[in-house]
């Protein structure tokens, strides 16, 4: 699941677009076809279903398989983790809960938990709910006892009781209210101290306030036999199988399965475009809470927002061991798009092409790829600083290279000559410079330009 530095980029990204489209300019004829490349010709991807709302129109576009191994062909129905993106689910239950006057943004979580639980203070203040939401509760992103026995499946083992001890037990690095650093601790603990006050299960209060509301009806957490033959298959860097992700302890950070039409009626209700009793809670989680990483984004109750000249694009995303996903919408101009992988592919940037215009960015450009030796390989591997707090590390594994930048996920990257190396999931590419003793001491990411990166292993 991202970091908040994946989702300042992701943002920060749209607001260097010099535009963003209106309605009824997208030609979804073209990004299915776009997208039918990028499981033909890539190596990373697998399956995509996306989902784009154009004013008034909508369609969903599926495309690839749901498991590389056999030939069963995604559609509208097939469920993906979708990872981080159930903290808005999360949100949203909040305001619903506010909004109906059951608890208040501004209550204490302790208030929420059982006694002989307490919650870490600073400077006699306490974490209040809204801290929570907003990522600005001063608490990491995992808890220091996390500490999973099957890195296939993280969270599988992390129990209640951990939670509470770590919780009354943690000293707080910062002031609570200020900074914002990306939780899944503190989304978690939200959802669960919700269900608490709800008197149920987080999976039973998700579906009775917002699922059956919406009519999502194939949206959840526990698989039923029925949805078995509709549940996708997640795939590693490498494009092999991966487990599935159970959160026992923390689901509302990232335990939703979802598919492409119930997540396109979740994106309609987020704009407006749909008539439910939810409106207001919705409004609530886009309203602006606290600012987020700079002076033009901002967070609402689990939401993304970046201001730009266009309006507000309202984001998140998300993602699992085998899965990626991405959420978007501008309600100024009605377009929305939702785009679901079953792989390691890029799904923020595909949405952010729907969401700009870019759509031939979607394209998977094949480009000939020569051959390294391990030695060859291996001399291009560190750490290399792009900025303060911002660093791309490549790797070497079974005779390939990955890079992985700060708060991303690893990707493959392959060679088109001994310093020139492209991505197959993204539009970019690095290349490898020398120093006169013939190491190399630098690199340059030509993404939107030329970011030059000194090696600082």
């Amino acid at each position: 699941m991202p970091k908040l530095t994946k989702l300042v980029a992701l943002t920060s990204s749209l607001l260097l677009c010099s535009s963003l489209l209106s309605a009824a300019n997208i030609d979804t004829k073209l990004i299915e076809q776009h997208l039918q490349t990028r499981v033909s010709e890539g190596s990373v991807g697998v399956g995509l279903v996306v989902a784009v709302v154009d004013g008034k129109q909508d369609k969903i576009i599926a495309v690839g398989k749901a498991n590389k191994t056999n030939s069963m062909a995604l559609n509208k129905s097939s469920l993906f983790e979708i990872g981080s993106i159930s903290k808005t689910f999360t949100g949203l239950l909040l305001a619903d809960m506010v909004i109906k006057g059951e608890l208040n943004l501004d209550d204490p979580v302790s208030k929420y938990l059982p006694k002989g639980v307490s919650m870490p203070t600073r400077n006699d203040k306490q974490i209040t709910l809204l801290h929570l939401a907003t990522h600005t509760s001063g608490l990491p992103r995992l808890p220091t006892d996390f500490k999973p026995k099957d890195m296939t499946n993280p969270y599988a083992d992390y129990s209640v009781d951990m939670m509470y001890d770590f919780l009354s037990n943690y000293h707080l690095p910062r002031d609570i209210g200020q900074t914002p650093e990306y939780s899944n601790l503190g989304v978690g603990l939200l959802g669960h101290v919700l269900a608490l006050k709800a008197g149920k299960s987080y999976e039973d209060l998700v579906k009775e306030r917002i699922l059956k509301i919406l009519g999502m009806d194939n949206t959840t957490i526990t698989i039923s036999a029925a949805q078995q033959k509709q549940l996708t298959t997640g795939h590693d860097v490498s494009g092999n199988p991966t487990p599935h992700w159970d959160f026992p302890t923390l689901p509302g950070a990232g335990a939703l399965r979802s598919s492409g039409a119930d997540m396109l009626i979740f994106l309609k209700a987020n704009m407006g475009l749909l008539d439910s009793p939810l409106a207001a809670a919705i409004d609530l989680t886009h309203k602006f809470q606290h600012s987020f990483g700079n002076d033009t984004l901002s967070i609402g109750l689990n939401w993304i927002i970046a201001n730009t000249p266009a309006g507000d694009v309202i984001v998140h995303d998300g993602g699992t061991g085998g899965y990626r996903s991405f959420i978007g919408f501008n309600k100024t101009s009605n377009l929305g798009v939702v785009v679901l992988a079953n792989s390691q592919d890029a799904p923020d940037a595909i949405g952010q092409a729907v969401l700009t215009g870019k759509i031939d960015s979607i394209k998977m450009v094949v480009t000939e790829e020569v051959t390294l030796s391990k030695q060859e390989l291996t001399a291009l591997t560190g750490d290399y600083q792009l900025a303060p707090n911002f660093i791309i590390t490549i790797s070497e594994a079974g005779g390939r290279l990955f890079a992985q930048a700060t708060g991303q996920q690893k990707l493959p990257i392959f060679a088109k000559s001994k310093n020139e190396f492209f991505y197959k999931a993204v539009k970019a590419s690095f290349t490898f410079n020398k120093n006169k003793e013939g190491k190399v001491d630098s690199l340059v990411l030509h993404q939107n330009g030329n970011h030059p990166a000194k090696r600082i292993d």
